[in-house]
């Protein structure tokens, strides 16, 4: 299947190419563990196939979700600025509206609708999702804000936007735009390095700026939002529209080009994250507080900014792969499901340019090479984890969902 020429410039520019327990505070960092199982060295065997094919096609979906502990429906959202839900069941034929952006989501570029984050207590409790998107500026502006369901969780109220951070865009492409809820009930929220080619104003390794990192803040204390004590610049005046005259505090990792989907593992608390290229080397990340990952001094493992005698005592990627193989990392997740036995303990992962979908074990010691568990046709946008632990993905440019099944 031919992918458009458009889609592939916007993703393989910028977005990665693109080109994702309990509720208010906890404190210290977010628990991390060792893998309780060492996964089997055999490489697993994988199927993908359409799932819920009575649905219509979604228009360049960005995000699929489903709410943790609830398996009864899941989320599209859209890069225009639309959420739809629908029930999870595979004779699935209609969706329905949960929220509508679009008046004030700019899609220009690598921009638009780029993350859901459910609050650990909706909806019973906290009647609240957080969506990252870009909005008119110069030329775009991120926002992070909290919508609130006033109809027990079937819809969200537009009108109740309450916007916790924005980060001012030099450019239309590298914007990150994934955010999550950790198991410590703060919000992650990654960043891309502002764009351009090459970083050309040096953010990556300034951290003077929120661009090219994962932020961690807290969003159940004081408004707009609470900066934790574990945050590697705790203390600090917080940054404005992205910028201070210090480190910002909200940062919890840096030196990431363009972070395009993160995850936390459901067993270990592990957070992981596919950092897309500049223009030889994907990475996938194992982010840790206070880490620096290199950009724009190296591209993967690999010097960038000088080609050799680059700076050293960043943290490696777990993996890496070249052109040969893809040309934008699509972000995954560490398999906890039951129908695959065998794929259980390996971070899943794909290529949004080549289709395929990679794999590395979790306990993998930086940098190793990654599995190829299958070539598929599809522009790989972004992966989702069911209620169930089982794996489903979504095509760009088709509007489809797919789902990782067992090989027969």
């Amino acid at each position: 299947m031919m992918r458009s020429i458009a889609a592939r410039v916007w993703l393989t520019a910028a977005v990665p190419a693109f080109l994702t327990a309990c509720g208010g505070g906890g404190g210290g960092d977010t628990p991390q563990v060792d893998p309780p199982t060492t996964p089997p060295t055999t490489t697993p065997a994988i199927t993908v196939s359409q799932a819920f094919t009575s649905l219509p096609a979604f228009v360049s979906p960005t995000v699929l979700k489903q709410v943790p502990g609830d398996d009864t429906r899941w989320f599209v959202g859209e890069k225009r600025g639309r959420i739809l839900v629908f029930a999870n069941n595979p004779s699935s034929s209609s969706t329905a509206p949960f929220l509508d952006i679009t008046a004030v989501t700019n899609p220009s570029g690598e921009g638009g609708l780029l993350g859901i984050a459910f609050h650990p207590g909706f909806p019973a409790t906290t009647p609240e999702v957080y969506v990252s998107y870009t909005g008119d500026g110069s030329p775009l502006v991120s926002y992070i804000s909290r919508f609130t369901s006033i109809d027990g969780g079937q819809t969200l109220e537009p009108t109740s936007e309450e916007i916790i951070m924005t980060v001012l865009q030099p450019e239309t492409n590298h914007n990150g735009g994934d955010i999550a809820f950790g198991p410590d009930g703060f919000l992650y929220a990654s960043f891309g390095d502002g764009g351009g080619s090459g970083d050309p104003r040096e953010y990556g390794q300034d951290d003077g700026n929120l661009h090219g990192t994962i932020v961690r803040i807290d969003v159940d204390g004081a408004a707009p939002y609470e900066v934790p004590p574990g945050n590697p610049n705790f203390g600090n005046g917080v940054c404005t529209q992205g910028f201070g005259g210090a480190p910002c505090p909200e940062i919890f990792a840096w030196g990431l080009r363009n972070p395009w989907r993160m995850s936390f593992d459901r067993v270990t608390g592990r957070l992981w994250t596919g950092d897309v290229g500049q223009g030889a080397w994907e990475e996938i990340d194992v982010i840790v507080n206070g880490g620096n990952y290199g950009w724009n001094d190296r591209e993967g493992a690999n010097c960038f900014d000088p080609p050799s005698g680059c700076a050293t005592g960043f943290v490696e990627p777990v993996t890496e792969y070249g052109r040969s193989l893809g040309a934008s990392v699509t972000g995954g997740y560490v398999y906890r499901g039951s129908a695959i036995a065998d794929l259980v303990g390996w971070y899943v992962f794909g290529d949004f340019i080549s289709g395929r979908i990679f794999a590395v074990p979790e306990d993998s010691m930086p940098t190793i090479a990654p599995e190829v568990l299958l070539d598929t046709p599809n522009s790989i946008v972004t992966f989702a984890e069911g209620v169930d632990g089982e794996l489903y993905f979504a095509d760009y440019n088709l509007g489809t969902i797919h789902r990782i099944g067992d090989a027969p």
